[in-house]
C-alpha cells in the first residue's frame, strides 16, 4: 500500500488516474454524492465537487479545456444515480460548468469519451468526440 486517500464518507464507486498535466492526480466518485480530485504525491484532496443529489457512480477526465480568468483549465465530469452528468472546471471552486440530464432512465452508471468517425460529403472523413454513457435500465447512449 502506497497511500490512503481519506475524505469520502461513503462507498467509492469509481476511480480514474489522470494523464498529461494531471498525471499525478486521481479522480473519485462516491455514494456520498461527491466527486473528488486528489494529489497522488501529497495524498491530499485538491478539489471537492458537490452538486449531485444521489450516488456518483462514474467519473472521467474530459478532453475539453475551458478558458477562464486564471488561464486554461481542465474539465472533469461525473455521472450519478440522480440521472445527470455534470461537468466541472478543476481549477475553479464554482458550481458545475454544464449539466446533461438523462432521458427518463434511472441513473448514469458509467461514462467514457469516445472518438467516432463521421463522414462528410465534401471533406472526406471527420472525427467527432462523443460522450458514451450507460444507464440503469440497460441502455447505452451516445451524446454528440
Amino acid at each position: 500500500q502506497l497511500n490512503v486517500f481519506k475524505g469520502h464518507t461513503e462507498i467509492v464507486n469509481s476511480v480514474k488516474y489522470g494523464s498529461n498535466e494531471l498525471l499525478n492526480t486521481i479522480l473519485s466518485g462516491s455514494d456520498d454524492e461527491s466527486a473528488r480530485l486528489w494529489d497522488i504525491r501529497s495524498g491530499q484532496q485538491i478539489q471537492l465537487f458537490n452538486g449531485h443529489t444521489s450516488f456518483v457512480f462514474a467519473v472521467e477526465y474530459s478532453p475539453f479545456v475551458t478558458k477562464n480568468s486564471i488561464g486554461n483549465s481542465n474539465v472533469i465530469c461525473s455521472g450519478s444515480d440522480d440521472n445527470t452528468i455534470r461537468f466541472w472546471d478543476i481549477r475553479s471552486n464554482k458550481k458545475e460548468l454544464y449539466v446533461i440530464k438523462g432521458d427518463d432512465e434511472d441513473g448514469i452508471l458509467c461514462l467514457k469519451f469516445i472518438i467516432l468517425k463521421k463522414k462528410e460529403k465534401t471533406n472526406g472523413i471527420n472525427y467527432d468526440l462523443n460522450l458514451c454513457y450507460g444507464l440503469g435500465k440497460g441502455h447505452i447512449r451516445i451524446w454528440e
